[in-house]
């Protein structure tokens, strides 16, 4: 029988460990919805979804929830979850979905908005787990919390980046329909920011699991996003090089830090080299001996023109960069050479090194 689990209310701050726990107890199922387009299709989902429910990307992208449902879904239980979408709204519900083989499975589901600066949805988070026979004996909150968890830190994640979207209106002057529907399609580039995000949750569990990590492995997170860009992105006769020494940051962090990398070099494999045969793009990450760390973008490509401003504040990539840079209190430099382009950033953050944790215990 299902059961209606009390709504949570997701704004406590958590701090790194929660979260690190959070995901490393749970297999967790993430799915993004639009309520902005008709009818509230999905347009993310992640590896755990397609694991849980037997649904493939291909399958599911587009498409409203509800083909999860089936015959012996509680109707009161679809309802509290529309009614609280409406209202956009937090829920928590423990629901009968159906998997792709038609095998019935009970699904803890949370759903939480993601609101734009006047407090409107502009994307849904469900985050779910399924429940087996042992976990239905338990009491929701034990099981709730850690979702809670996860849920919130995903949230806070997800609306980092929308925040850094719009410019935010303080006079009171109405939003254009036009204006509108410039911030709708700008939301549209979201979920392919969603893969950064889950590198960076996987590496929050290694830590987690690991014996004496204090924080997440900068070197190891930015080459797996760096060299993904690049298998996604890359073209014959440029060439990619990635050198990131290994370095523990904190969560929120290794989060701008892992965005920024995302935009400049997507940007750059993107950009730099339009029109030429080849090319080389470098990635280099250091720690610097004044304290912080050091992060350069390098290409010999056609470089940026010199009377454009970089990051530039009418593009997505670059509000959302200019936002990042802020939270860190980093400094952007860029270096204009007869071919190609350097982008410096400085990031005052404390780190221990790798080496030096190894020396503290004994390795």
């Amino acid at each position: 029988m299902e059961r209606i689990v009390e709504k949570p209310k997701l704004t406590s701050v958590l701090d790194d460990s929660q979260a690190l726990a959070g995901f490393s107890r749970l297999s967790v199922a993430m799915v993004i919805t639009n309520p902005n387009s008709e009818d509230n299709p999905i347009v993310y989902i992640n590896d755990a979804f397609e694991r849980m429910t037997g649904y493939q990307r291909s399958r599911v992208i587009g498409r409203n929830c509800r083909f999860l449902q089936g015959p012996d879904t509680d109707p009161d239980s679809i309802q509290m979850i529309r009614d609280a979408m409406q209202s956009g709204e937090d829920v928590s519900v423990d629901i009968l979905n159906y998997r792709a083989t038609g095998e019935a499975f009970m699904n803890r589901l949370l759903i939480a908005p993601i609101n734009d600066e006047f407090g409107n949805p502009v994307y849904f988070l469900g985050i779910q787990t399924e429940l087996h026979e042992d976990d239905q004996d338990l009491a929701p909150e034990a099981t709730r919390i850690p979702l809670d968890t996860v849920c919130s830190r995903v949230g806070q994640d997800l609306g980092l980046i929308v925040s850094s979207l719009f410019d935010r209106v303080d006079d009171g002057t109405p939003v254009s329909e036009d204006a509108t529907k410039r911030r709708l399609r700008m939301l549209d580039v979201l979920p392919r920011r969603l893969e950064c995000l889950q590198f960076v949750y996987e590496e929050m569990k290694l830590a987690d699991e690991q014996w004496n990590r204090d924080g997440i492995d900068l070197g190891s997170l930015l080459s797996r996003i760096s060299h993904t860009i690049a298998h996604n992105e890359g073209r014959p006769g440029v060439r990619f090089v990635s050198l990131v020494e290994p370095l523990e940051v904190n969560l929120d962090t290794a989060i701008r830090v892992a965005l920024i990398t995302f935009e400049l070099v997507s940007n750059a494999f993107q950009h730099a080299f339009d029109g030429l045969d080849q090319g080389y793009l470098e990635l280099r990450v250091n720690r610097l001996a004044a304290g912080g760390l050091r992060m350069t973008i390098s290409d010999d490509g056609v470089g940026i023109p010199a009377k454009m401003t970089f990051p530039s504040s009418e593009s997505v990539g670059g509000r959302l960069v200019g936002s990042l840079l802020d939270g860190l209190d980093a400094t952007l430099n860029v270096v204009r050479g007869a071919a190609g382009t350097v982008v410096m950033i400085d990031v005052p953050v404390g780190f221990t090194d790798f080496k030096d944790n190894a020396a503290s215990r004994g390795m």
